[in-house]
């Protein structure tokens, strides 16, 4: 089924293959209107931003690991939060991390939030639930 071409993407960045696959199903289980573009690390995240500078839309969000292989998640979040337009972009931050460190580091540069990945699926499908609502439906972009 082709999705709405109004709607914006949203860009999920995971590199652990079972996240990645758990993640999808709870947004496919939520039928989520967006369509999900999918970046497996930082590298390929980092990519998205000369496809946005050639005029692809803008994700309504993206939801970002910090734990990523070739560049991490931070240095990820750090480079869209320095670029003048790009910094507007909703991020998520949706790890495994339990680390303080990270917590502070990601809202010292930016991050709209900060979530720990659910471990159970019913949680994962709770969590796409909330992010659907609020930055998919209620969040107004600029």
């Amino acid at each position: 089924m082709k999705k709405p071409a109004s709607l914006p993407p949203i860009l999920l960045v995971e590199d652990n293959p079972m996240d990645l696959d758990l993640t999808l199903r709870a947004f496919h289980r939520k039928k989520f209107s967006n369509t999900i573009q999918i970046a497996r690390d930082g590298e390929e995240a980092l990519a998205f931003l000369a496809r946005w500078e050639a005029g692809e839309p803008l994700p309504a969000v993206i939801l970002l690991d910090i734990n990523l292989p070739k560049v991490n998640g931070l240095e990820v979040l750090q480079k869209l939060k320095e670029h003048p337009v790009f910094r507007r972009i909703p991020v998520v931050v949706l790890t495994s991390s339990k680390e303080s460190s990270d917590l502070k580091t990601a809202y010292d540069l930016g991050v709209n939030s900060y979530i720990e990945k659910p471990v159970s699926f019913s949680k994962f499908i709770e969590v796409a639930e909330h992010i659907e609502l609020y930055w998919c439906l209620l969040n107004e972009r600029p």
